[in-house]
């Protein structure tokens, strides 16, 4: 049986499946792959590609090195997989879906939403750009519209039966936990797919206000203020998206290892929120405004299918309590499209102390580490504070500031004294930062980083506009006495107080 090399996993699980990786991996470079406590703390997070791209050593050279050994480079795939992976990549070729849905049909009965990422994933895996899927993420979930397992128990009846005789005990338990998930008030699921609800409402209520119009390239100035206040409403689903695209794809990227998922709807996510911008501050001088209105509208509708009969049966197999317990601390921290505060989830309260984290640590842990020295004073280089007055000095300080370590993991975020620009969710602690930002911009994140940490740059500063207010986002290099690289600091500071001093 071959040896298969899964490159999502990380160094730990592959020397734990196959010691013999341990040598081919030293002769290439990684020499403290060769000390146990290095493999058995670093080598947790790390992931070959990921020390590639550290140590500078050339991909091409590892695969090589393990195909040398015997090794298989992926993961085995079973056939249900491969098939859909072939259908996807016949759309992702140009060619038509009704050719494609056809073989499809007569293949499948049924579909699950896992199988459906997998297939993404490999696409993506085997050299495809994600931005080429990305841009056929509609038309691939429109091949599987009324064939997922899920979509079909939920929408009827008779699908169910059809189901239930079709569908081995896995598939019908999931479905099942699907529908009590949607149930449980304040559950992370329950709130998003009823946030889905109430984008649906904004997008009807849109293209009721699009279709009274009686000439869209003539409009009075009341017809535009009607259109531009229906349009912002809409605007709000990058609310949605924003907490989705922290506390959703991450997790799932990271934790369970499915990227797929992540690098696509991402970046559809992004896409859908700057056309919507873009239109809004466009209209009505921009000449196809309806036109690509209608169109990004359609897209919007079709990424609240793919979240209710795909990311989330598929987040639901694969989360265990714990993991969507600490969604749902997270999610108040951010702002909601329902009415009122967010639903409470009882269970969750009731295990506040075992599940919920500060800085990282469990609850219960944090209260005991804290007590411990409260009252004793750190010695700093210009004086000497108590550990809660350093603490309250960091969070008092009107800047949002974030600290990456020399291996590029998040270490501290301070909680700041207003509302968030960025948010850093607790759960990313101790994770790569890399995996905390949608693919578009991972590759900007790890160019900046390499900058600071080679010395080629001391500070990036990166300039924007949000919720309508400039911002300076600026990456610092920390460096020690000898200049040696002890990590990156981020700074997010809002520059409308600036901005409005000098136009007085």
């Amino acid at each position: 049986m071959s040896k298969m090399l899964d490159l999502s996993k990380s160094v730990y699980e592959i020397c734990t499946e196959y010691p013999e990786a341990i040598d081919i991996m030293a002769g290439l470079g990684f020499k403290d792959i060769t000390k146990p406590m290095a493999l058995s703390t670093m080598g947790k997070m790390m992931t070959i590609p990921r020390g590639a791209l550290i140590k500078g050593v050339d991909m091409n050279e590892i695969i090589k090195a393990f195909q040398d050994a015997g090794f298989v480079i992926g993961k085995p795939m079973d056939d249900r997989v491969v098939k859909i992976k072939d259908y996807i990549k016949r759309l992702t070729q140009g060619e038509d879906i009704d050719s494609v849905r056809k073989d499809f049909v007569e293949n499948f009965e049924d579909v699950d939403a896992s199988e459906i990422a997998r297939a993404e994933q490999e696409i993506i895996k085997q050299g495809t750009p994600v931005s080429d899927v990305q841009k056929l993420c509609d038309v691939h979930s429109a091949l599987f519209h009324g064939r997922t397992r899920e979509e079909q128990i939920q929408n009827a009846e008779a699908a169910v039966n059809k189901s239930l005789k079709m569908q081995h005990e896995r598939n019908l338990k999931t479905a099942k936990n699907l529908e009590e998930f949607r149930k449980i008030e304040g559950h992370p699921v329950n709130v998003f797919i009823n946030e889905n609800e109430v984008i649906k409402t904004l997008i009807t209520n849109l293209r009721k206000v699009l279709n009274s119009l009686n000439d869209p390239s003539d409009m009075l100035e009341d017809e535009i203020r009607k259109v531009k206040d229906a349009l912002n409403e809409v605007r709000n689903v990058q609310i949605h998206y924003a907490r989705k695209g922290d506390l959703i794809y991450p997790v799932l990227k990271r934790d369970y290892k499915f990227s797929g998922p992540s690098d696509v709807m991402w970046g559809v996510d992004d896409e859908i929120r700057d056309e919507l911008g873009l239109i809004y501050r466009s209209i009505p001088t921009l000449d196809d405004w309806k036109e690509r209105l209608e169109a990004v509208l359609r897209r919007a509708d079709e990424m609240i299918y793919k979240e209710n009969s795909i990311l989330f049966p598929l987040c639901m197999e694969r989360f265990d309590e714990k993991t969507w317990m600490r969604i749902y601390y997270e999610m108040p921290s951010y702002r909601s499209l329902l009415q009122g505060d967010y639903p409470i989830w009882k269970e969750a309260e009731d295990a506040r102390d075992k599940y919920e984290t500060v800085g990282g640590v469990v609850k219960e842990e944090y209260k005991e580490s804290a007590s411990i020295g409260a009252d004793d004073f750190i010695t700093l280089g210009s004086g000497h504070m108590k550990r809660h007055q350093i603490e309250k000095v960091l969070d008092t300080i009107p800047l949002e500031i974030s600290f990456v370590d020399e291996n590029d993991i998040n270490r501290y975020f301070n909680d700041g004294p207003d509302e968030k620009y960025f948010k850093r969710p607790d759960m990313a602690i101790d994770k790569s930062v890399y995996q905390c930002h949608p693919p578009q911009i991972e590759m900007m994140v790890k160019s900046v980083i390499s900058d600071l940490k080679s010395g080629k740059k001391d500070s990036v500063d990166v300039w924007l506009e949000k919720y309508g207010e400039p911002c300076l986002v600026r990456y610092m290099a920390v460096r020690d006495d000898d200049a040696s690289y002890v990590g990156t600091m981020e700074v997010v500071q809002k520059m409308g107080f600036a901005r409005d001093h000098f136009l007085k």
